[in-house]
């Protein structure tokens, strides 16, 4: 049956896109402050973004969605699965980024943390899809197009980790963020692309409330739950994230004596000090 993703034209795809960024830019923000405090309180930050980068995912998702149409089929949604796939997103993605928050800025924790970030992004796309009810169709699956809108996500996933974790500047954190936006819609629209409506026999019994009904808990709560995450984050100094991050620290301590404490306000003056004298390596 034919079907159309773009039926408002770019307004989905762009709206989606930049709420898929704004998540994911806070998402990495909290990760990466996570790695400069005490071990003890790093999982207040690392759930932080977690439900950052999830919700972000699910918003993407449901923005997208609304621009989504088969011709003559009345779409549906089932509230406990759409709800649900919100909480995978948000576990998932909390298990790549607690990965990296507590394993460090390795080459295994950012790698793995990615793999599992990107599955994150695939397993909300999916999971939201198996809520959507049609009345008289039923979604048929290109695998190998699946596995591709799979891999986009991982691959773009897992770059934006390693950028936003091993380089400190502001403009590559914004390319992480973008990067991460790409991996989300990129994955969504791919997975679409593997996407096939076959007609079937008219189903009256068709389960769950229509788009409009659940137009306000999927996109008005998590957009409000970002907006909160913004105003967390904002309250934060920013010069705390160029201070020599914990772990490093208590290597450097370990390696050669006790650190000498760091002046009040330094922040990062003084870490543009450090990298001056030593050569700016």
């Amino acid at each position: 049956m034919p079907v159309d993703g773009f039926t408002y034209g770019l307004l989905t795809p762009v709206t989606a896109f930049v709420m898929a960024a704004v998540g994911s830019a806070l998402g990495l923000r909290c990760t990466m402050r996570a790695l400069t405090v005490e071990p003890a309180r790093r999982a207040g930050w690392l759930l932080l973004g977690a439900v950052a980068i999830g919700t972000g995912i699910f918003t993407m998702h449901f923005i997208a969605m609304m621009g989504f149409t088969a011709d003559s089929v009345h779409i549906s949604y089932d509230v406990p699965i759409t709800l649900a796939s919100l909480g995978v997103a948000i576990v998932v993605v909390g298990v790549g980024v607690f990965t990296v928050g507590y394993l460090g800025r390795t080459a295994f924790a950012l790698t793995a943390g990615g793999i599992v970030t990107g599955l994150g992004v695939a397993a909300m796309h999916y999971l939201g899809m198996a809520g959507m009810n049609m009345d008289r169709g039923r979604l048929v699956y290109d695998g190998a197009v699946v596995a591709l809108s799979v891999l986009i996500a991982v691959v773009a996933a897992t770059a934006a980790l390693w950028l936003s974790m091993t380089v400190k500047r502001f403009g590559v954190a914004v390319g992480a963020a973008l990067i991460m936006g790409v991996a989300v819609s990129g994955m969504h629209y791919t997975g679409m692309a593997a996407l096939e409506v076959q007609a079937q026999a008219v189903n009256a019994a068709a389960e769950g409330k229509s788009p409009a009904e659940i137009l306000a808990p999927i996109l008005i709560g998590p957009v409000l739950l970002l907006v909160f995450v913004g105003l967390f984050v904002g309250m934060d100094p920013l010069e705390n994230e160029w201070r020599v991050p914990v772990d490093e620290a208590d290597a450097g301590t370990a390696a050669g004596g006790a650190a000498a404490p760091e002046p009040a306000g330094s922040g990062a003056a003084s870490y543009f000090e450090r990298r001056a004298g030593h050569g700016g390596g």
